[in-house]
Formats: C-alpha cells, sequence, structure tokens
C-alpha cells in the first residue's frame, strides 16, 4: 500500500508580483509535480490572465478567493488591494495548516507597502506566520545549495542591530537553528558558526565590545545545550570555510552580512526557511519584482527550490508520508 502524500500548500503571493507567474512555472517544472500533492491558495482569474501553459493543470488543486478587483487589474503596482489579497492568501494558508489540512508551506512574495497600506502592521511574512502558531523563537534561515545562514536580526535599520543584539537572543537563534537542522534536514550533529559583528572580530576589543560581551557569551550558553558552535568569526573569513563544507550553517547578526554571501554564491536557487514552526515554511529568495510582474520573463528557479525544500522538510517532519 502506498504511503500518503505530502500535501504543499502554495500562496501566490502579490497578485501584481511575479509570484503567480513563478509559481505556475515551478508547478509545472517536470521534477516537481509526483513530489507531493499542492494546494494552491490565489485567484484563479489573476493565474489565467498570466501567458503560462499548464502542462498537467490536474497536478494542483486551487483554492480561489477570489479577492482581486477586476476593474482597472494591472501587474507591477503598488496597491493596497493587492497587499490586503496577498494577506488573505496567507490567513488561508494559516487555517490550513491548524486544521492539518497541508503539510507544508510555500508562500509567494509580496509587497510591504501594499500590505500596510491595506492596513496590515507588517513587516515580514516570517514574523506575520510565526504569530499565530506562538513560535517565539522562530529563525529566518537562507540557503542556496552552497551554503545556509541564520539571521540574528532581520528587517531593521543598520544603526539600530546593536540595540537589538543581546546573548539570550543570539543564544536563541543559535539553538533553534541547531534544532532545525536536526528536525528538517536530518543532520544529526550539526556544525555551526558564529559571526562576529565588528572587522576583525572587534581586534581583541579595539573596535568594539559586542564579541566579548554578547556574542561568546551566546555562545557559552549553546554550548551548554548541547549544541556545536564555534565563534565569534570575522565575517570576512568565515564564508569561504563555510562554502567548503566546514560548517553547516553561518549564524550571522544582520540582514547583509548573511544575504550578501548567499546571493553572491547562489541568487537563483536562494530560498528562505523560518526555523521553530512546528512545519515547513519557505519562500523563494526574492521580491515581487514589479518591474518585469505579467511580462512572462520571471525565472522560477527559486520558487522550484522553495518547494522542493518545503517538501524534503516536510518528510523529514512526517517520515510516514512520501
Amino acid at each position: 500500500m502506498a504511503k500518503p502524500k505530502i500535501v504543499c500548500g502554495i500562496t501566490m503571493g502579490d497578485p501584481s508580483g511575479i509570484g503567480p507567474e513563478v509559481m505556475l512555472k515551478a508547478l509545472n517544472y517536470p521534477g516537481i509535480s509526483n513530489l507531493a500533492e499542492y494546494l494552491v491558495i490565489g485567484d484563479g482569474w489573476v493565474l489565467e490572465k498570466l501567458k503560462v501553459t499548464i502542462r498537467k493543470p490536474q497536478d494542483f488543486r486551487v483554492i480561489d478567493l477570489k479577492n482581486v478587483p477586476r476593474g482597472g487589474f494591472a501587474f507591477g503596482k503598488v496597491r493596497r488591494e493587492y497587499g490586503k489579497a496577498s494577506m488573505q492568501y496567507i490567513d488561508k494558508a494559516i487555517e490550513l495548516l491548524k486544521d492539518k489540512k497541508i503539510d507544508c508551506l510555500v508562500t509567494g512574495p509580496v509587497n510591504k507597502k501594499s500590505v500596510n497600506l491595506s492596513g496590515y502592521n507588517f513587516s515580514g511574512q516570517t514574523e506575520y506566520i510565526s504569530k499565530p502558531f506562538a513560535a517565539k523563537s522562530a529563525v529566518m534561515m537562507l540557503l542556496n545549495k552552497k551554503l545556509r545562514v541564520s539571521l540574528v536580526t532581520r528587517h531593521i535599520p543598520l544603526r539600530n542591530v546593536v540595540k537589538n543584539l543581546n546573548a539570550r537572543i543570539i543564544a536563541g537563534t543559535i539553538i533553534s537553528t541547531a534544532s532545525g537542522l536536526k528536525s528538517f534536514f536530518s543532520i544529526k550533529n550539526p556544525r555551526i558558526a558564529v559571526c562576529a559583528v565588528n572587522p576583525h572580530a572587534s581586534d581583541n576589543g579595539v573596535m568594539g565590545d559586542e564579541e566579548a560581551g554578547l556574542i561568546a557569551p551566546a555562545i557559552a550558553m549553546a554550548r551548554g545545550g548541547g549544541v556545536i558552535c564555534q565563534g565569534p568569526y570575522p565575517a570576512d573569513t568565515l564564508f569561504a570555510k563555510a562554502i567548503s563544507g566546514e560548517y553547516d550553517c553561518v549564524i550571522c547578526m544582520y540582514h547583509d552580512q548573511g544575504l550578501i554571501p548567499l546571493k553572491l554564491t547562489g541568487l537563483e536557487d536562494a530560498v528562505n526557511i523560518t526555523l521553530g514552526l512546528p512545519f515547513a515554511r519557505t519562500s523563494p529568495g526574492h521580491g515581487t519584482a514589479f518591474d518585469i510582474a505579467g511580462k512572462g520573463v520571471a525565472n522560477p528557479r527559486s520558487f522550484i527550490e522553495a518547494v522542493k525544500t518545503a517538501v524534503s522538510c516536510a518528510m523529514n517532519l512526517n517520515p510516514g508520508k512520501r
């Protein structure tokens, strides 16, 4: 008797962006259809407007919320009604996750300005999805075929990074990362390296005291919990070691510290995954790309990798499903 398949939920993201297009292209990719059952949450009318030939429409089902205004619709626009629609897709996905109707979730890109114009107090999908599941230790990890990075701080101004660092938060990021590497990726004893925040890891306090006062104590706390982690290391030399395979993940203190090396080593196959949730949630490593939306030229590779990653992680969490 065949094992039941993973059911993967997919939100199409901002209807005016490239999310609907790359989602359809990904689901049309030969290596995707047999991995799982797919449940798309979006607006069927928008999907029909796209010039994407569907090889086998029966490979996925659509929950059509019919929530995009038909009059004056245009791709590539910042509009509150599109931001509201994109959040309604996420809300529906959260409902399905709570009801155990889907095993994992891939979220299409949304536009923060459109979302906030629609009345949501929104900083990102990671935070929004984590809240209803009380995931206090949710961590944003990004990965490609060469590198994994976890972020201690995410979408905040650079001037506020150090203000938002403390040993407890850093240690929590390390511990959640180790747990996620075990559960989602089946890495038995993950090896984790931790970035400094100052140049040259402060040169023994010459350029700051955050390494000695915040990061080193956090590493000690994580080690006390059984995590294999080292640092703090200067970021300018650490990533080369991680790419060579010396570490399974690098903990980064702020957004661009991790995203620049990740996108340099594989922008097109970059994937975002949220750790600390009871299910796998991924998204592509790009935004809405309004400049090319609706033109049929968007590259689906990152979305393909996001689907593959979500399904693979869901299989590791649910070994009874194939």
